[in-house]
């Protein structure tokens, strides 16, 4: 009889391999399902023989411990995929995860920016840093944040090779590996020349003393070989405090949030923006209308003359 924890071993190899998962989801499969079977051993069950009211349990005892309904339905798919390998493993003759509904997420409006407020970043970011090169790189990172909506993750690993030959696109890599191109504005194309030259610059001072070429746009001596993303997170927090702009509203993610609401106010087309974005599916993306829809009723409640109240 396999243990629990060689299950959840064996079904992240598969994920890896067959779903090409980034590592950041093989990490929250790992969590989520280590979670399942501490709950499991504290009953004396095992994966292989838990049912589906075992799972119901769980989800119950998640809701009283107060987790969310995005986390309760984020477990809830680790559970079923598990069982769903199990199954074709052979491990078990059925899922009894499969008939459970997951909880309905309620979907919140993330935070945005304004398009002054973007611009003060921009303009600050070119003079963030201990020297020019630092800056240049700051400079370079929140141009093309904002130009492409990339996810952190995608931008801080951004292979120095899709940079090459000032393009007017990029090639990104995301979620899976699929591959998307994103286009680069001017703005963003000169503070991309601009770093790639202070980079190559400093690339061959360090090849003359021994050290290897680095292939990532954004090297550093972190473990990954590239500006991890942590850094760059505390690096925004940094920006946003000396342009003025409230740090607790800016995150890597509140760039991409404003790249594709200030697109879709300019008229852009929603199946444009999600594939700018690579998002899987269109309804992912039609938030941001929500979010427009609410900036106009917040315009017209504070500008039009008839949504004034009248005088006492």
């Amino acid at each position: 009889m396999m243990d629990m924890a060689n299950w959840v071993e064996n079904y992240l190899d598969a994920a890896r391999a067959e779903l090409d998962a980034a590592d950041n989801t093989i990490l929250a499969y790992a969590r989520d399902l280590n979670d399942f079977a501490g709950f499991l051993d504290g009953k004396n069950l095992t994966f292989e023989f838990a049912m589906r009211p075992d799972i119901e349990a769980y989800l119950i005892d998640l809701d009283h411990a107060g987790k969310s309904r995005a986390t309760r339905a984020r477990r809830l798919s680790a559970i079923r995929q598990l069982y769903r390998f199990a199954f074709e493993e052979g491990w078990r003759s059925d899922n009894p995860a499969a008939e459970i509904k997951a909880p309905k997420k309620t979907r919140t409006l993330p935070q945005t920016l304004t398009v002054p407020e973007v611009e003060s970043l921009l303009k600050q970011s070119a003079y963030h840093g201990r020297n020019d090169q630092e800056q240049q790189r700051n400079h370079c990172l929140m141009q093309l944040l904002y130009a492409t909506g990339m996810r952190v993750s995608e931008l801080v690993s951004l292979p120095v090779n899709a940079a090459r030959g000032n393009p007017e696109m990029l090639l990104i890599r995301g979620k899976g590996g699929k591959e998307r191109m994103v286009p680069l504005s001017p703005p963003a194309q000169s503070a991309l020349k601009i770093w790639l030259t202070s980079r190559d610059q400093a690339g061959e001072s360090a090849r003359r003393n021994g050290k290897p070429a680095s292939r990532f746009l954004f090297p550093s001596p972190s473990k990954q070989g590239h500006l991890t993303r942590i850094r760059f997170y505390t690096l925004i927090k940094e920006i946003a405090l000396a342009a003025g702009v409230d740090p607790g509203r800016v995150t890597p993610h509140t760039l991409r949030h404003a790249f594709a609401t200030h697109l879709l106010a300019g008229g852009a087309d929603l199946r444009v923006i999600q594939t700018l974005l690579g998002h899987a599916d269109i309804s992912t993306t039609e938030i941001y209308t929500h979010i427009l829809d609410e900036r106009l009723k917040e315009l017209v409640l504070k500008k039009h003359p008839l949504a004034k109240k009248p005088n006492a």
